[in-house]
């Protein structure tokens, strides 16, 4: 059994985490007990943050996973979890001061992640200078294939040199 200043410690520290973060998602699973202690732990360390209505009252056993960054891949892995473990169950979530509900998590896990919005915004403002590039580059390369054709094909060879222009004296 810890005692009363560890338990305190835990809690002051929890609640200096919880504070930050912009997204929390509240979930269950049944059959694992925990120490009731743990759950006051959770509502009293959640008490003035903006997610306090989320960890008030809590009933059975939970888990609290949390962010300050990406709500998107905290959403996605919490998703795989659940798949992989059935009693493992979505309750409610907060992202930026908003309440979720479960469908809404489930839909902010289908999200590309943080990752890969900057892959694709990247390449979209990349892509229009690649292009540019390929355009100035082909100007060079025809030029350079027609001069070769006709070459070949003899059409500088003499006599089809333009005559030089006279100058009067």
């Amino acid at each position: 059994m810890k005692k009363r200043s560890e338990k305190q410690e835990d809690l002051d520290k929890l609640k200096n985490q919880l504070a930050t973060v912009s997204t929390v998602i509240l979930s269950t699973f049944q059959g694992i007990t925990v120490e009731d202690d743990n759950k006051l732990l959770a509502e009293r360390a959640a008490s003035g943050t903006p997610i306090e209505p989320l960890l008030k009252n809590l009933a059975g056993t939970n888990s609290i996973a949390y962010t300050a960054t990406d709500p998107v891949s905290l959403a996605k892995a919490l998703t795989k979890i659940a798949k992989d473990v059935p009693a493992f169950q979505f309750r409610a979530g907060i992202v930026e001061g908003r309440v979720l509900s479960i469908a809404e998590i489930q839909q902010l896990s289908a999200l590309p992640s943080k990752e890969e919005l900057i892959s694709k915004i990247m390449f979209l403002v990349n892509a229009p200078a690649q292009r540019i590039a390929s355009a100035l580059a082909a100007v060079n390369r025809n030029l350079a294939v027609t001069v070769n054709e006709a070459v070949k094909a003899n059409k500088f060879g003499p006599g089809t040199a333009p005559a030089p222009v006279e100058t009067a004296q």
